[in-house]
Protein backbone atom coordinates (compact mmCIF):
# COMPACT_ATOMS: atom_id res chain seq x y z
CA UNK A 1 0.00 0.00 0.00
CA UNK A 2 2.92 2.34 0.73
CA UNK A 3 4.29 1.84 -2.79
CA UNK A 4 0.92 2.86 -4.27
CA UNK A 5 0.81 5.96 -2.05
CA UNK A 6 4.30 6.98 -3.14
CA UNK A 7 3.46 6.50 -6.83
CA UNK A 8 0.30 8.60 -6.43
CA UNK A 9 2.26 11.26 -4.55
CA UNK A 10 4.83 11.37 -7.36
CA UNK A 11 2.08 11.76 -9.98
CA UNK A 12 0.47 14.47 -7.83
CA UNK A 13 3.77 16.38 -7.69
CA UNK A 14 4.19 16.08 -11.47
CA UNK A 15 0.70 17.56 -11.88
CA UNK A 16 1.65 20.43 -9.55
CA UNK A 17 4.82 21.07 -11.54
CA UNK A 18 2.88 21.14 -14.82
CA UNK A 19 0.19 23.42 -13.43
CA UNK A 20 2.42 25.93 -11.69
CA UNK A 21 5.25 25.76 -14.22
CA UNK A 22 2.91 26.22 -17.17
CA UNK A 23 1.11 29.10 -15.49
CA UNK A 24 4.27 30.95 -14.49
CA UNK A 25 5.74 30.46 -17.97
CA UNK A 26 2.63 31.99 -19.56
CA UNK A 27 2.57 34.79 -16.96
CA UNK A 28 6.20 35.73 -17.64
CA UNK A 29 5.65 35.63 -21.39
CA UNK A 30 2.95 38.28 -21.03
CA UNK A 31 0.33 36.28 -22.94
CA UNK A 32 -2.28 35.06 -20.49
CA UNK A 33 -3.74 31.91 -22.00
CA UNK A 34 -4.38 28.38 -20.80
CA UNK A 35 -1.73 26.14 -22.34
CA UNK A 36 -1.84 22.31 -22.39
CA UNK A 37 0.55 22.05 -19.42
CA UNK A 38 -1.83 24.07 -17.25
CA UNK A 39 -4.85 22.05 -18.37
CA UNK A 40 -3.21 18.66 -17.88
CA UNK A 41 -1.63 19.77 -14.62
CA UNK A 42 -5.03 20.68 -13.21
CA UNK A 43 -6.54 17.38 -14.37
CA UNK A 44 -3.66 15.36 -12.92
CA UNK A 45 -3.78 17.30 -9.64
CA UNK A 46 -7.50 16.74 -9.20
CA UNK A 47 -7.50 13.05 -10.17
CA UNK A 48 -4.36 12.08 -8.27
CA UNK A 49 -5.43 14.09 -5.21
CA UNK A 50 -8.71 12.19 -5.04
CA UNK A 51 -6.90 8.88 -5.55
CA UNK A 52 -4.27 9.81 -2.98
CA UNK A 53 -6.84 10.53 -0.30
CA UNK A 54 -9.03 7.48 -1.00
CA UNK A 55 -6.70 4.73 0.30
CA UNK A 56 -6.05 6.72 3.46
CA UNK A 57 -9.63 6.36 4.68
CA UNK A 58 -8.92 3.28 6.80
CA UNK A 59 -8.36 4.96 10.15
CA UNK A 60 -5.20 5.21 12.18
CA UNK A 61 -2.79 7.79 13.46
CA UNK A 62 -1.52 8.98 10.08
CA UNK A 63 -4.98 9.91 8.83
CA UNK A 64 -5.16 13.42 7.36
CA UNK A 65 -7.78 15.78 8.71
CA UNK A 66 -11.01 15.34 6.69
CA UNK A 67 -11.55 19.10 6.78
CA UNK A 68 -8.10 19.60 5.27
CA UNK A 69 -8.94 17.13 2.51
CA UNK A 70 -12.22 18.96 1.88
CA UNK A 71 -10.45 22.32 1.62
CA UNK A 72 -7.88 20.87 -0.76
CA UNK A 73 -10.63 19.29 -2.86
CA UNK A 74 -12.52 22.57 -3.01
CA UNK A 75 -9.38 24.45 -4.10
CA UNK A 76 -8.52 21.80 -6.71
CA UNK A 77 -12.04 21.90 -8.17
CA UNK A 78 -11.95 25.72 -8.28
CA UNK A 79 -8.60 25.62 -10.09
CA UNK A 80 -9.88 23.00 -12.53
CA UNK A 81 -12.98 25.07 -13.33
CA UNK A 82 -10.89 28.23 -13.75
CA UNK A 83 -8.64 26.35 -16.19
CA UNK A 84 -11.18 24.21 -18.04
CA UNK A 85 -13.80 26.81 -18.96
CA UNK A 86 -11.51 29.35 -20.72
CA UNK A 87 -9.09 26.74 -22.14
CA UNK A 88 -9.99 27.47 -25.79
CA UNK A 89 -9.79 31.26 -25.55
CA UNK A 90 -6.82 32.99 -27.13
CA UNK A 91 -6.29 35.04 -23.99
CA UNK A 92 -7.78 35.29 -20.50
CA UNK A 93 -7.95 38.21 -18.10
CA UNK A 94 -4.74 38.88 -16.16
CA UNK A 95 -6.62 38.79 -12.84
CA UNK A 96 -8.13 35.41 -13.72
CA UNK A 97 -4.67 34.09 -14.49
CA UNK A 98 -3.21 35.46 -11.25
CA UNK A 99 -6.13 33.78 -9.45
CA UNK A 100 -5.13 30.40 -10.90
CA UNK A 101 -1.53 30.85 -9.75
CA UNK A 102 -2.60 32.08 -6.31
CA UNK A 103 -5.04 29.20 -5.72
CA UNK A 104 -2.38 26.73 -6.83
CA UNK A 105 0.08 28.14 -4.31
CA UNK A 106 -2.57 28.26 -1.57
CA UNK A 107 -3.42 24.61 -2.26
CA UNK A 108 0.26 23.67 -1.89
CA UNK A 109 0.51 25.73 1.30
CA UNK A 110 -2.49 23.92 2.79
CA UNK A 111 -0.81 20.60 2.00
CA UNK A 112 2.48 21.60 3.60
CA UNK A 113 1.53 23.73 6.58
CA UNK A 114 -1.81 22.32 7.79
CA UNK A 115 -1.01 19.52 10.21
Amino acid sequence: MEALRLILLFIHLVGFALLLGGAITQFLSGKFRINPAILWGSIIQLASGIALSAPLRGGGDDEPNPIKLGVKLLLAVMIFIMVFIPRKRDEVNKGHFIGIITLTLVNAAVAVFWR
